[in-house]
């Protein structure tokens, strides 16, 4: 799995990098079927914004957060991604088990 970290009108410093990468590897924990994390990071005037795509088997989850400072919209960011994340897991889970049910009892 990559993950891809990028600055639009910022420089992506090596701390940046670090915090982002070791915020999605846990949060890739999450989902088997990740195959690319894309983290985009910009400033702009005085909100710090960021930005992610991420590639599933079958699917693409996108989400952003802004805060005043980036560490905190980064964290804002890997919230969101969590509940996006747990909500396409249980999504394909029901779906699965309602097939499992229907086969039992077809």
């Amino acid at each position: 799995m990559q993950i891809n970290v990028k600055g639009h009108q910022v420089e992506v410093t090596a701390a940046l990098r670090d915090y982002v990468v070791s915020k999605f590897e846990r949060v890739t924990r999450l989902h088997d079927q990740l195959h690319e994390v894309t983290a985009v990071l910009s400033v702009e005037k005085i909100l710090h914004k960021a930005e992610i795509t991420l590639l599933l088997s079958g699917k693409t989850l996108h989400a952003d957060a802004a805060a005043s400072d980036m560490y905190a919209a980064i964290d804002a960011l890997v919230d969101k991604v969590e509940t996006q994340l747990r909500k396409a897991k249980e999504k394909r889970n029901d779906h699965h088990a309602e097939a499992v049910r229907a086969a039992r009892h077809g």
